[in-house]
């Protein structure tokens, strides 16, 4: 998705003379393009006379927030207590081989993206994996395949 600056003033304009502004713009940002493009960053810096580096620093801190395009769906996979014992490790590192991407990356194709989560929530279902807002518990290795091929 291309940037349009003046979308991203006009995001900006809504804050002015407000405190504590830059997160909840970067918010914001993110609901528009799914992820912080450079090109803004560039433009809040300059309206805003806040250091790039600032502005990385937070979205570098903060999990929440993405700096590359992501994918068509999420999967997130649970590393709490529960899931680890039950074999939350083996069902990431399968994943990440399956889809050829490491934790915060997109598959090429920009169908995927993968996460590390460290709880879901569901500490009864464990190993947990989310697709989406779909749960899937009680997960074996060979399910992925399936799972990944059904998205």
């Amino acid at each position: 998705m291309e940037v349009n600056p003046a979308d991203i003033k006009k995001e900006i304009e809504k804050y002015q003379k407000k405190e504590g502004i830059l997160i909840p713009l970067l918010q914001d940002i993110q609901d528009r393009y799914g992820y912080v493009p450079e090109q803004s960053i560039e433009i809040i810096s300059e309206e805003l006379s806040i250091f790039p580096v600032d502005i990385y620093g937070i979205l570098t801190f903060y999990a929440q927030f993405y700096t590359t395009p992501r994918g068509e769906h999420t999967i997130k996979v649970c590393q709490g207590t529960a899931c680890h014992v039950m074999g939350g490790k083996e069902i990431l590192d399968y994943t990440e081989d399956k889809l050829g991407i490491s934790e915060r990356e997109t598959t090429k194709d920009g169908k995927f993206s993968l996460e590390r989560v460290a709880c879901l929530g569901c500490c009864g279902m464990a190993p947990v994996l989310v697709v989406d807002d779909d749960f899937y518990g009680n997960l074996s290795l060979q399910e992925i395949d399936e799972l990944i091929k059904k998205y």
